[in-house]
């Protein structure tokens, strides 16, 4: 009996590999309300509750990715004196210098656990080369923590991305002269782990949050509806993903062999609601929770699947990310007027990668040979050499992006096939006959016509190899089975009708949801608490089995 209880209770103060905090888990609520009763006695000392959250979070990041704690921690002690030393600094020189070593260090640390393994096995296949793969940091935690994790594996902490981002906005704003530094790294720590959007978003720039600290704590009646409302809304979506994930999108791209063509293409819209309700969940509840400890988050997602053509899908979908790499890397490379250095360092990094990626030595020199042709185009032909200087960005921002995601062609192919969709856009502007249209039946069209081509790339995001993508467009093209449409409605009816649901909802006027939104904002506390035990009741009937991770966890 002792030794069960101790048993339990290790599980709940240490971290225990493969089991994430996540905002689905009974867990992670038992764990807010300790926190939120403790911060109810402290919160109005500005001070101590930053501390007091501080503590909080790393207790969080730790619960989810163990040892990986150490790297949040040198991410704040690095880059919080680099940005005191850039504030300092009265050299333009000096300052560029600072803001560089800081840049390299976090995109050391970003690559390195991101890609060592896939560049070691690259350059394995290159040069016929038998190296193996090391991980340092793995062989120091054994070393020094007593952990066992394997040497020859890599395994990626969980939001390095996001927290690196977030720290890189700091250096990046201090350097531009949009922020003042934080009072005390504390401060700073803070700011880059604040627990509700660490691990997944939504990524906060330093000049949109850190004024937040210095704040007093405020919390008007309406906002505290609608932090509870912005946390049942993220669960429902997280319930409504995993259904339908676990129920039928799974099994379609797992065994693509096994469906029609038109079961499929359901499967792939499917894809496109799992991800939106899975993802903008996450940052929902990450909303609602900052909320009720005082703190605005922006929001990530605004309805995409409303996007009437590609750009305006990005500027909807992780508006976050999205706006990071317009400020910190599209602006700076140029945006849309001209092509830089930059761009073209980032375009001959791409190309080392794609080499990598296929092991294949020829496809330099084909990049070489494109890349020459170009340049002779737009030598001997201005408007060819405008449209590349106007585009190249773009591209470069998208194929990143998609980089980002992972190392394999299929996220690079994905983060193309984005950039050429906004690059066609930015053209059929020019011409379009359907520019400031009126009509309810045209905008219903452009919306499925964007609807269809965002999901279309994402067979590429989600397919685990270019063999599963060529599987899924032969289903597509050589077994449609539009015949059996009828009966695989009938077969499927309660997923699709969920996945029909979460679409109404998604389409749903703006207004109309501002207004249901207010409405339960506004409910007499009883009435909420009634409402609320309800819809917690009501979702998790619809489990039906263990709550997947959230996808963007592995980025």
């Amino acid at each position: 009996m002792f030794n069960d209880i101790l048993t339990y209770l290790k599980s709940c103060f240490f971290y225990v590999k493969g089991q994430p905090v996540i905002f689905t888990q009974l867990y992670f609520w038992v764990f807010f309300v300790v926190v939120l009763g403790i911060y109810s006695l402290i919160y109005k000392k500005n001070t101590l509750r930053t501390f007091y959250l501080l503590l909080v979070s790393f207790f969080f990041y730790y619960k989810t990715s163990g040892v990986f704690l150490i790297l949040l921690i040198f991410t704040i002690i690095s880059d919080y004196n680099w940005g005191r030393l850039i504030y300092q600094s009265k050299s333009d020189a000096h300052k560029k210098v600072y803001l560089t070593i800081s840049l390299l260090l976090n995109l050391f640390l970003l690559c390195y656990f991101k890609y060592a393994y896939f560049f070691t096995e690259s350059v394995n296949q290159l040069a016929g080369t038998e190296i193996s793969f090391f991980n340092h940091f793995a062989q120091f935690s054994n070393t020094f923590l007593g952990t066992t994790d394997p040497v020859d594996k890599l395994i990626l902490p969980v939001g390095i991305s996001f927290f690196t981002f977030q720290s890189i906005s700091y250096t990046i704003d201090l350097y531009r002269g949009k922020v003042t530094p934080v009072k005390s790294i504390f401060d700073y720590g803070f700011f880059v782990c604040f627990f509700p959007h660490l691990v997944a978003g939504p990524i906060v720039k330093a000049n949109e949050f850190l004024y937040q600290i210095y704040q007093e704590y405020s919390l008007t009646r309406k906002e505290f509806g609608y932090a509870i409302f912005w946390i049942l809304n993220g669960l429902g979506k997280k319930i409504l993903a995993d259904y339908i994930a676990i129920n039928y999108i799974d099994r379609i791209f797992d065994n693509p062999n096994y469906y029609s063509g038109v079961e499929t293409v359901f499967g792939i819209f499917g894809y496109s609601l799992q991800i939106y309700a899975d993802f903008s969940g996450y940052t929902d509840i990450a909303i609602g929770v900052a909320l009720l400890l005082g703190y605005r988050l922006k929001t990530n997602f605004k309805s995409p699947y409303k996007a009437q053509d590609v750009s305006e899908f990005w500027k909807r979908w992780h508006i976050s990310l999205s706006t990071w790499l317009k400020d910190y890397l599209y602006i700076p490379l140029g945006g849309n007027k001209k092509g830089t250095i930059g761009s073209y360092i980032c375009i001959a990094f791409l190309s080392i990668v794609l080499v990598m990626l296929t092991g294949k030595i020829w496809l330099l020199l084909v990049l070489l040979f494109i890349a020459i042709l170009f340049v002779l185009l737009a030598y001997f032909f201005p408007k060819v050499k405008q449209s590349v200087n106007t585009n190249i960005n773009l591209l470069v921002t998208m194929l990143l992006g998609g980089f980002w995601h992972g190392s394999s062609w299929l996220f690079i192919i994905w983060g193309g096939l984005n950039g050429l969709g906004l690059v066609v856009h930015k053209l059929w502007q020019n011409i379009s006959p359907f520019k400031n249209t009126s009509s309810f039946f045209v905008k219903g069209i452009l919306v499925f016509i964007t609807l269809a081509f965002i999901s279309f790339t994402r067979i590429f995001f989600r397919s685990d190899s270019l063999d599963t993508v060529s599987l899924i467009f032969d289903r597509i093209i050589n077994h449609f089975g539009g015949a059996l449409t009828l009966n695989i409605i009938q077969g499927y009816a309660l997923v699709f009708s969920v996945i029909s649901i979460g679409y109404l909802i998604h389409w749903i006027p703006e207004s109309f949801k501002e207004r249901y939104r207010l409405k339960f904002a506004e409910l007499s506390l009883p009435a909420m608490s009634v409402v609320t035990l309800l819809f917690v009741f009501f979702i998790y009937q619809m489990v039906s089995g263990e709550m997947q991770p959230f996808i963007y966890f592995q980025f």
